[in-house]
């Protein structure tokens, strides 16, 4: 009898466990084993996630404050939104504030791995010098740093004559957001630097050999092929930073509180805000309609990363 005969012999005959008892399992049969783990995560996400945002859904088509009695009130919270001045100059700040964070952090993160991928002495020990800010608490560091632009910035700048910085940024309406990004930018570089790191490291080292005989110089081989070669990791470090830009909070609360004014309200901050404002209908429908945008361009960026053949 050949060896493929005896493996589909094998395959076809009845299993037995330990004791010889045959265990036959039919065709297409899920193992009990896969509902006992997956249903009880099925269970909490619903209860936890799904259903409070159902219940919100619903509160938005109200007059509920957040305590009290409520009347049903159809579309008018959705209406309103629209019409909303504030609400409409948190979302463009949102947006402005979020595209350029990402172009930043990626230019800055992908100068960084360059560097550190690198063959430079003591590399360890300064990777791990830059990737301290990305352990650190965002609150924490926004309010350092609020100190910093607040106290510190200032009299360096009296001191050498700098007059426009010898006043709190953070109070200026035209500047206040440009500090965000910067304390951004120094928390959430470390973040992409490790990907970008990682996608350096992937690229054989034959290929620059090659590029060398070839007599390309540093900066074409980085836009000829380390830049093609990376660029499922740059696509992946442009997603996951602009959707989390988009909900920033921390440190824009640890910073200016929104302000000055209203300059630098961020929509999560609105949306929060009016939870504990008694204004907990008309922001919950702003969370929908948030939520609606987020949701539409997370499937836009998926379209891309499947037309460029990224997997993440």
């Amino acid at each position: 009898m050949t060896t493929t005969s005896l493996a589909a012999e094998a395959a076809l005959s009845p299993r037995t466990d330990s004791g010889g008892t045959p265990t036959v399992r039919s065709k297409g049969r899920i193992d009990p084993t896969y509902y006992w783990m997956v249903v009880p995560v099925l269970a909490l996400f619903a209860f936890f996630i799904t259903l409070p945002a159902l219940v919100g859904v619903f509160f938005s088509l109200t007059n509920y404050a957040g305590y009290g009695d409520w009347k049903f009130i159809g579309l008018s919270n959705y209406v309103n939104i629209f019409k909303d001045p504030a609400v409409l100059q948190s979302y463009i700040f949102t947006f402005v504030f979020a595209l350029t964070t990402t172009v930043v952090v990626n230019v800055v993160a992908l100068a960084i791995a360059l560097g550190l991928n690198a063959k430079i002495k003591w590399r360890t020990g300064i990777r791990t010098v830059f990737f301290i800010p990305m352990v650190l608490s965002a609150l924490i560091v926004s309010f350092v740093f609020n100190y910093l632009f607040s106290n510190t910035l200032p009299v360096l700048a009296e001191r050498f004559g700098v007059t426009p910085l010898a006043t709190s940024i953070l109070a200026n309406e035209n500047l206040a957001w440009l500090a965000i990004v910067l304390v951004t930018v120094w928390q959430a570089a470390p973040g992409a630097t490790i990907i970008y790191l990682a996608g350096l490291q992937s690229v054989p080292a034959e290929v620059y050999e090659a590029a060398d005989l070839d007599g390309a110089g540093s900066f074409r081989q980085f836009l000829s092929l380390t830049l093609p070669l990376i660029l499922g990791y740059l696509v992946i470090n442009v997603i996951l930073g602009f959707k989390g830009f988009l909900g920033t909070y921390e440190i824009i609360v640890g910073l200016t509180g929104g302000g000055p004014g209203m300059a630098t309200q961020s929509v999560a901050m609105r949306i929060f805000s009016g939870f504990t404002g008694g204004d907990y209908s008309y922001q919950m429908a702003n969370a929908v309609i948030y939520f609606l945008i987020t949701l539409l361009i997370s499937v836009i960026q998926l379209r891309l990363i499947q037309r460029r053949g990224v997997s993440l």
